[in-house]
């Protein structure tokens, strides 16, 4: 099951929230086409796209080439579908980095494994790449102060290492990257692996409380410091619940109404 579109959160569930709360906060959406990409504003009145500003590849690519994987403050953390190379590239300033190292570092096969973009206390922006190779996992750090990969300890679930189990990317939030684990079909496994990134420690916490009666998912953002995750479950309709994490617990802070299935390509992502 694919993520949570943009557009669902974006028209069908912020536009339900508080005036004053949507006010707060301003929303770009970056888009990427067989040849162009391009950032938008969002205008929540009009449940619409603003003008676009086209942003120029500065690396060489196909045509439905490149996959965002992860995105911090601006930077991306993205894949060549042709090689499966791993970059860091800031579309405002047009810099990038190659990942991939002739060790086999820097390397992402879609579906098996899961990315994160992180800051941690020395202001050094990292990458943490989870890798399910086999049933074995491996978990690599890029350091962009030190340019390099390091492998470091990382015990799990044995089944959460099948590919019937889908990671997201990470979301960083307070220190933490968190990502979604949920087992693919109706009544499965659904838990969020947390990585604290000073100590290099991962734990486990429940998933919110919501209905197994149908395919369920989370899509997780931060919002002013804040984990939220947009819960939903259902099969010929979504119910979307918007949660908040306290603690090691989930509160819910918003219901919507059910939500009829929304067909949308996953070439967009939340940029700012």
């Amino acid at each position: 099951m694919a993520d949570l579109p943009v557009h669902t959160i974006v028209f069908e569930i912020l536009t339900r929230v508080p005036v004053k709360d949507v006010g707060r906060s301003k929303s770009r959406v970056l888009l990427i086409d067989d040849l162009t990409c391009s950032v938008h504003p969002i205008i929540f009145q009009s449940n619409d796209y603003g003008p676009s500003s086209i942003v120029t590849f500065p690396f060489h690519h196909h045509n439905n080439d490149v996959l965002i994987l992860s995105h911090l403050n601006g930077l991306l953390c993205v894949c060549l579908n042709h090689t499966y190379e791993l970059l860091l590239w800031n579309p405002t300033t047009t810099a990038f980095k190659h990942l991939s190292t002739p060790d086999s570092h820097g390397f992402y096969i879609n579906n098996l494994d899961a990315i994160g973009l992180y800051v941690d206390a020395d202001d050094d922006y990292k990458v943490l790449h989870i890798k399910r190779r086999s049933g074995v996992l491996g978990v690599y750090v890029y350091s962009r102060e030190v340019d390099s990969w390091r492998d470091i300890p990382f015990i799990t679930r044995q089944e959460y290492l099948s590919p019937h189990f889908n990671w997201s990317a990470g979301t960083f939030c307070g220190g933490t990257l968190y990502f979604t684990v949920y087992e693919c079909w109706v009544g499965g496994t659904n838990v969020v692996i947390c990585f604290d990134v000073n100590s290099e420690q991962f734990k486990e916490i429940s998933f919110p409380p919501v209905p197994s009666t149908g395919m369920v998912q989370g899509v997780l953002v931060n919002v002013k410091n804040e984990l939220h995750m947009f819960a939903s479950t259902g099969m010929f309709e979504m119910t979307i619940d918007l949660w908040t994490l306290q603690g090691d617990y989930w509160i819910k802070v918003l219901s919507c109404p059910p939500i009829p299935p929304i067909s949308l390509s996953l070439w967009e992502v939340v940029y700012n």
